[in-house]
Order: structure tokens, then C-alpha cells, then sequence
């Protein structure tokens, strides 16, 4: 499981030019499950990215969480993070998770980050969506299950 978490001022997600899903300051969050994931792994992420602490706390260190911080996450499935691209020009998703496990492992993360307290907009599991964000700092790290 890869997730890629990217600290935000504002993002939102559309599908056929709807908004789906739209948040304030918190946490972009792209998921890419792959197939050897399972619940109790996807239960661990969602543990640590809940923990991770990339805010700013009085002092300007990143010693907050998205709770401490007030924050909420928009979550988007991405399956192309579950991409192997060590070789060639053309990436190879042989890794990433079918798309019946991909979907109920997504909705298990997000089961799992609601239960933690989060609050949780989401996109359209395996649509089309537009993705619009304002990074704030930038600040973006790829965390790795």
C-alpha cells in the first residue's frame, strides 16, 4: 500500500464536472493498494497516517497531527502509485490490487481514518476526477506499507 500525502490549504475533486468531494486545510491523500494489501495492513495505514504529524505547532515545527491541527483529508484511490516503474517507458501495474480488492480495501481505509476521528471527503472509486489542490508549504511525502 502507498499513500501519498501532500499538506493542503484547500483541495476538491470532480467528476463530470461535479464537486464529489472538497476540504480545507488538512491532508490530500492519493491511495494506491496493491495486491498483497489486506485489512489489517490497510488498519496500519490508516493508523499512521492519522498520527503523522505535518503541521505546525506554536513553535513552527511539524509536531501536529490533522486532528491537533483541525485539519480533515480528502482521500482519492489512485491504482497508478501501485505502478512498477524501474524499467522501460511504460509503467507496469502487475503489482497494483484487482479492482474488487482495490475497492473494498479503499473503503476499509476509509472506514478505518472515520473511526479515527477524521473528518473524510472522498473521490468516485475508480472515475475520472479532476483533482485540484493549493499545497501549503509544499510539503509531500510518499508513506509505504
Amino acid at each position: 500500500m502507498k499513500v501519498l500525502l501532500q499538506r493542503v490549504s484547500q483541495a476538491s475533486v470532480q467528476v463530470a464536472g461535479d464537486c464529489v468531494g472538497e476540504i480545507g486545510a488538512g491532508l490530500m491523500v492519493l491511495v494506491g493498494i496493491e495486491h498483497h494489501d489486506d485489512e489489517a495492513l490497510v488498519a496500519r495505514m490508516a493508523e499512521r497516517l492519522a498520527g503523522y504529524r505535518v503541521f505546525a505547532d506554536a513553535q513552527g515545527k511539524m509536531n501536529l497531527d490533522v486532528r491537533e491541527a483541525g485539519g480533515a483529508m480528502l482521500v482519492v484511490s489512485q491504482f497508478t502509485l501501485a505502478a512498477d516503474t524501474r524499467k522501460g517507458r511504460r509503467p507496469s501495474f502487475s503489482k497494483a490490487a484487482s479492482p474488487e480488492q482495490g475497492r473494498r480495501l479503499y473503503e476499509a481505509f476509509l472506514a478505518d481514518l472515520r473511526a479515527l476521528g477524521i473528518s473524510v471527503a472522498t473521490g468516485i472509486f475508480a472515475a475520472d476526477m479532476q483533482v485540484s489542490l493549493i499545497n501549503d508549504g509544499p510539503v509531500t511525502f510518499m508513506l509505504e506499507l
